[in-house]
């Protein structure tokens, strides 16, 4: 029996032949116990194997059904082709061509031999058809070449052995694929090449193997005399299988009533697939055009509409054809008429599950990872832009700037040409028996004499004459220096110097003295109109102008120039010391709860990993046996919702436990709380505020919150204290954070309207009975709305003082809540200010928050609990979050009937200065600039300039400065005790401020009049509020004190250290929060993220401000080296608005919650 496969499995085996073309081997087969495979080889295509064996191999096997591979592509589930593929079964005749034939072959061409011949397709099932001849014939065809006729070697029969267990398995690949990429070899290449890739054996011996190798003329040859072609027939194959699987599952979807199926019926990614629709069970049954419109998982993801055709099923089944993305885990779709007729699955949309591929999270995340590459991809696009648009602008700006520079190039031209002439009419060629130049022609860079006659003038006793000179009335200054020589003319006291015309000269102008420059006595100078000659050989005056005046251009270019690098390079170093400060503010915020919380890394990064340490033994839960962690993101409103609890386990730091989470790619801030068990119990919430962290690099950005403070003052238009400048330092400092802030501010007729920019009207409305206008203007870059009601409450000349302030002010904040309303504002945050605007929380929550403004939440902040109390406890019962300007003021206050009853949500917040208006890099109003690099120099120099303008003694001596206004809150004993301890220690002391009390003042205007008498080089106090003269105080001081009996926040120390000068001040409110003494604060300032900064004492009487001032007044004397470095270290501290500002966006999103 004899067997034909043809197949496009590669050869695995080993021959050494020397055939040059097409090759043939030959051998024989016996029985094979079991198949081999041999699939896993390259392919070398049109190839053919003819495997012959007796009958008696075959006795003992039956016709049996043998599985091809799958075909290309995912299949459908369960789908396995039933039908046998028709075979092709032909008979060679053999040739007579006079090859040797071997033993073994004429041994098996005997009688009774069945010869098996079947067509091998790779792909699809097959069935192999005995056939009975009488003979076994090879043919051997001419084209193919020589026959081998050597006995196999064991790695050929293996391979043989393996590549016909592949061909009883199914796994033959495909015939007659085209040749396409093919290497083409000859036959010392196949030699070479099967020479090399030699294959072992399997310990299989196998014998009487006869291999035919044939090419594609091989299959050509059969293609004639089949007449048909293997590849054709494949495709075919496959179409009909395809057909039939189709057909029956429409007869089956039909008969059970579905009106759509797909095929395959397990649908994958990256796949295409045909969606079936019976348009008679559809409610588009009676139209003629139908289409499919849909997207993949949820309609999120590439939407798609093609239209259905019919097909030849039973049935009116419409198809089409969809490919669906790798991306994909859904497809949804409906179908409609191409207009308004719709099937949509009755309003529920049709869907189909993709299997294998993502899931709805990971799409969710692969979305944000496009996202984040479409962010990246955007912002460096913008980030190119607004690169072209600023050179665009540079590009304008200097041409401006160059056209500029031309005008008053050709004006400073012209009126130097204008000077010019007026002297060359006064010049001459020479003066009769005083001076006169050989030769009398000659012009620029010509070598000439000058004669001068030194008995005509001041000059007649000299014991030597120089000529000093230069050209065109001095224009590049002194450029002719000679000593005159002794002349041998006879008629007079002549002497002369050579000397070289200056190019370009039209006049040549020059004195005689009797010495060089800096050593010259006595002059002259032509009785001080100097000498003039003119240049007879001149250039033309024409070219010469204009040559001049493109002189001047290009210099007053590189004047340009350089000023505009010095303020480039200025505002650059000042960004870099801002982003660096802040830098260092953030992290101090990260660690500021070291002590009870901290992650690692330290910044958190969306999409990594990050572990959170947590110490128990600081909060409630200290003691428990287990800590739960319960986390999620973005203020909990993640779309992924809160993490499932976690157990913390022991870290190896102590009594901290931990945990890790991942960190979502699209977060922004990451949320916790902290509990006893994992169903909750005792919880540590950070007294309902939450722990927050930070997250950065993510996707999604925190969406801006809108903030609307209403207050009574702001900075610098309507300030009277502290309250004006938080309002504006707190407002600025949250909106570089990305919030937006509005302020709505009375339109007092005494506001300062030159730092309002923009200012205009905006509208009018009516409250009470009374017509508002309402005006706008831009303060320090923030939006104010100024309301001015026409009853004249605000038009008295003055903030505060007038007899009616409550009413003023209480009718100014229902105005505002009522311009918020009929404005439509929809702020998130209202923050109101101290007694003045205290009534906003009751007429915010009973009349506003229920008709409009329901989404915003009311924050209030005492600054100072001295004034209204009443209204301020009122203020303290609405609100949802109350702030002072301290955390030991807080503490301070809090047994205070007004604040008592609400501690839960009364909070210390420090105030902060304004890092751009006290800059002593940028400050004008002190003599240099200076950083904490040059501050002993900086320093210095102001010292000096504070001591000239204000005439003290110019020593090097301590200098104490004092700030203030003078009440009895600032301290007023303490502050003559220290001017006349410091005056004890030979220090100096400078005083600026007033006293709103009368009394006050005069008490300390006769102590002025005291010192500027007694101590006159070392004392000065200045009654009065100089706000340049503060700013040079600051710089030149080397301590400025603040012995305040009470102070909530205070910003003079702050003040001070921004400017290098170290703080002495009495530990209460803010004072003691920012202040900590060198010598018993140093572990206090460590957990704060600090270092030691000044000088403090406890009490309030001399005892306690000399323990202080003497310790700092001795350290300048004794450790100057050290106090240097102190001023250094002092500078580098942010007591700025960057740490409030994150405190108080904690406080509004609490306030939210």
């Amino acid at each position: 029996m004899e067997v034909a496969l043809q197949g496009q499995k590669p050869l695995n085996f080993s021959l050494v032949f020397q055939e040059k073309d097409n090759l043939k081997l030959k051998s024989f087969l016996m029985p094979f116990p079991h198949s081999s495979p041999w699939s896993k080889v390259h392919q070398p295509r049109g190839v053919s194997f003819r495997i012959a064996a007796s009958t008696s191999d075959f006795s003992r096997r039956k016709q049996r059904k043998m599985s091809g591979a799958r075909p290309n592509g995912p299949a459908s589930k369960g789908f396995v082709p039933k039908k046998p593929v028709g075979t092709s079964t032909y008979k060679r005749e053999q040739r007579n061509d006079g090859d040797k034939k071997s033993p073994a072959s004429s041994q098996l061409a005997g009688p009774n031999k069945k010869i098996l011949e079947s067509k091998v397709d790779s792909q699809e099932q097959w069935i192999v058809e005995p056939s009975l001849e009488k003979k076994i014939e090879t043919e051997r065809v001419d084209d193919i070449g020589h026959e081998v006729e050597e006995p196999p070697s064991a790695s050929i029969v293996s391979s043989v052995a393996e590549s016909t267990r592949d061909v009883e398995n199914g796994s033959m690949g495909r015939v007659g694929e085209d040749e396409t990429g093919l290497h083409k070899k000859t036959a010392s290449e196949i030699d070479n090449e099967n020479v090399a890739h030699g294959i072992s054996s399997e310990g299989r011996h196998l014998s009487n193997v006869n291999i035919e190798i044939v090419t594609d003329k091989t299959i050509e040859i059969d293609k004639k005399l089949t007449g048909e072609d293997p590849v054709q027939l494949k495709l075919e194959e496959e179409a009909n299988l395809r057909k039939e699987q189709i057909a029956r599952l429409a007869e089956e979807n039909l008969a059970s009533g579905n009106k759509l199926f797909v095929f395959p019926q397990v649908v994958r990614p990256d796949q295409d697939i045909e969606v079936f629709l019976n348009r008679s069970l559809s409610t588009l049954n009676n139209e003629p055009d139908i289409l499919i419109m849909g997207a993949f998982n949820d309609w999120k993801w590439k939407s798609f509409t093609v239209r259905l055709k019919k097909t030849h099923l039973s049935g009116d089944w419409w198809s089409c054809q969809i490919h669906v993305p790798k991306e994909a885990y859904k497809i949804d779709f409906v179908f409609f008429n191409g207009q308004s007729v719709y099937d949509n699955n009755d309003k529920k949309d049709f869907c189909i599950s993709v299997e294998g591929g993502m899931d709805v999270f990971a799409f969710e995340d692969y979305l944000l990872e496009e996202k984040h590459k479409e962010l990246e991809k955007l912002a460096k696009e913008q980030a190119e832009r607004e690169k072209q648009a600023e050179e665009q602008r540079r590009i304008e700006a200097e041409k401006a700037a160059s056209e500029a520079d031309r005008a008053q190039a050709r004006v400073e031209a012209e009126r130097q040409r204008e000077i010019l002439q007026q002297l060359i009419k006064k010049a001459a060629r020479s003066v009769e028996n005083v001076w006169y130049i050989v030769p009398a022609e000659f012009k620029g860079k010509d070598l000439v004499q000058f004669y001068y006659n030194r008995s005509s003038g001041p000059l007649a006793h000299a014991k030597e004459i120089w000529i000093h000179g230069g050209h065109n009335n001095w224009k590049d200054g002194l450029t002719i220096v000679e000593k005159l020589v002794s002349s041998e003319k006879k008629d007079g006291d002549w002497w002369y110097a050579d000397v070289v015309i200056p190019d370009q000269a039209l006049v040549v102008d020059w004195v005689f003295a009797d010495g060089p420059p800096q050593n010259a006595i006595v002059y002259d100078n032509n009785y001080k109109q100097d000498f003039h000659a003119i240049v007879p050989k001149s250039i033309p005056e024409e070219l010469y102008w204009v040559e001049e005046e493109h002189r001047i251009y290009r210099k007053l270019q590189e004047e340009r120039k350089l000023r505009e690098d010095a303020i480039r390079a200025k505002a650059e170093k000042t960004a870099h010391m801002k982003a660096e400060t802040k830098e260092r503010t953030l992290k101090r915020f990260l660690l500021s709860q070291k002590h009870i919380v901290y992650t690692n890394p330290l910044d958190v990064q969306a999409g990594s990993t990050v572990t959170i340490f947590y110490n128990p033994a600081s909060t409630v839960l200290n003691g428990k046996p287990e800590v739960w962690f319960r986390c999620s993101f973005n203020r909990w409103t993640h779309r992924k919702g809160p993490l499932p609890p976690q157990k913390m386990s022991p870290a190896d730091n102590g009594s901290h436990v931990k945990t890790t989470v991942k960190v979502p790619l699209d977060a922004y801030v990451m949320d916790f709380v902290f509990s006893e068990r994992e169903d909750g119990g005792i919880f540590d919430n950070k007294n309902g505020m939450d722990y927050h962290i930070p997250v950065f690099g993510g996707i999604a950005k925190e969406p801006p919150m809108h903030i609307v403070h209403i207050a009574v003052e702001m900075a610098p238009i309507a300030k009277v204290g502290g309250l004006g400048d938080v309002v504006t330092s707190l407002s600025r400092a949250v909106q570089e954070l990305n919030h937006h802030v509005d302020i709505v501010l009375p339109k007092y007729d005494c506001l300062n309207f030159s730092h309002v920019k923009d200012f205009q009207y905006n509208r009018s409305y009516s409250w009470g009975g009374t017509e508002i206008k309402v005006w706008f203007g831009k303060v320090e870059g923030l939006p104010v709305y100024f309301l001015e009601p026409q009853n004249g409450f605000f038009g008295k000349g003055c903030i505060y003082g007038c007899g009616n302030d409550g009413e003023r002010f209480g009718f100014f904040c229902h105005a505002a809540l009522e311009f918020l309303l009929q404005s439509g504002f929809h702020p998130d945050i209202i923050h109101c200010h101290d007694w003045s605007s205290a009534p906003v929380a009751w007429l915010f929550k009973d009349h506003y928050m229920h008709y409009g403004l329901s989404k915003a939440r009311v924050v209030f902040t005492i600054h100072n609990l001295e004034f209204g109390a009443q209204l301020i406890g009122k203020a303290m019962t609405y609100s949802d979050r109350a702030t002072t300007v301290s955390h030991t003021y807080s503490k301070e206050v809090a047994g205070n009937p007004a604040i008592a009853p609400n501690l839960y949500k009364f909070h210390g917040i420090l105030n902060g200065i304004d890092p751009d208006i006290w800059d002593p890099y940028n400050d004008r109003f002190i003599p240099i600039s200076y950083t904490s690099d040059n501050v002993v120099e900086g320093k210095r120099v102001a010292k000096q300039a504070l001591q000239q303008r204000l005439g003290l003694k110019t020593a090097d001596l301590p200098l104490v400065g004092i700030i203030t206004r003078l009440t009895h809150q600032k301290g007023i004993h303490l502050i003559k005790h220290a001017i006349w301890r410091t005056l004890e220690r030979n220090g100096q002391v400078v005083l600026l401020g007033s006293a709103p009390d009368p009394r006050i003042q005069n008490d300390f205007v006769n102590l002025a009049n005291q010192l500027h008498s007694s101590h006159n080089d070392r004392a000065r106090l200045c009654l009065t509020y100089d706000e340049p003269l503060s700013h040079l105080i600051y710089a030149g001081a080397d301590f400025i004190l603040v012995p305040s009996i009470f102070e909530p926040c205070g910003l003079t120390q702050l003040t001070a250290m921004r400017y290098g000068s170290i703080p002495v001040v009495r530990k209460t409110g803010g004072l003691y929060d920012t202040v900590f003494d060198v010598d018993h604060d140093k572990e206090r300032a460590q957990a704060e993220g600090l270092e030691p900064n000044g000088f403090s004492f406890d009490g309030a009487d001399a005892a306690g401000i000399d323990y202080a001032l003497n310790r700092a007044i001795s350290a300048w004397y004794d450790g100057r080296d050290w106090f240097n470095s102190l001023c250094k270290r002092v500078m580098e501290q942010d007591w700025s608005w960057n740490r409030p500002a994150l405190d108080y966006m904690e406080l509004y999103h609490a306030a939210r919650k």
